[in-house]
């Protein structure tokens, strides 16, 4: 009994003494950050094909939004739905939803199953980075803010054609 009680008593001296233990060594402190600050255009293209991939780039690069996403994910339709019922995403009545943005995550959702065409895929992508411009759910805000990257989109097209 004693042997135990003389050992516990070591124990918990020694685990006092080595938290109060210090290094002067300053290479043993690493001052440089862990990850690299996300520059503001750089975001990444998640569960794309290779086409979709180069598309979406290419229509973002063409809108010059104020906001970029940090993600844009590309999901099967199970998973869309999945996820737009863990955010609570409320479609409002006239809307149907092929994507949506998260902004405290700014992340767009594009249910890869829904999307129509090129086009459309521009068309709406505009939209959800609207939302994100506009720092708001608000579906009349979005639309305000993407009628410019639109016309952006479209302007660049018109250029591509002559």
């Amino acid at each position: 009994m004693r042997l135990r009680l003389w050992t516990t008593l070591f124990l918990v001296t020694i685990a006092q003494v080595a938290w109060g233990q210090t290094s002067t060594n300053p290479k043993l402190v690493n001052a440089e950050p862990t990850s690299p600050e996300p520059s503001v255009n750089s975001y990444v293209v998640i569960g794309a094909t290779p086409e979709q991939e180069t598309l979406v780039r290419a229509q973002i690069q063409v809108m010059q939004p104020a906001v970029y996403p940090l993600r844009v994910l590309f999901v099967p339709h199970w998973k869309y739905m999945d996820t737009a019922r863990i955010f609570r995403l409320h479609v409002p009545a006239g809307y149907t939803s092929a994507m949506f943005t998260h902004l405290p995550s700014r992340s767009v959702f594009i249910d890869s199953d829904r999307y129509v065409s090129n086009d459309s895929l521009g068309h709406w992508v505009a939209h959800e980075l609207g939302h994100l411009a506009a720092n708001s759910a608000s579906e009349n805000a979005a639309d305000k803010a993407a009628r410019e990257y639109r016309k952006r989109l479209k302007d660049a097209r018109k250029r591509a054609i002559h």
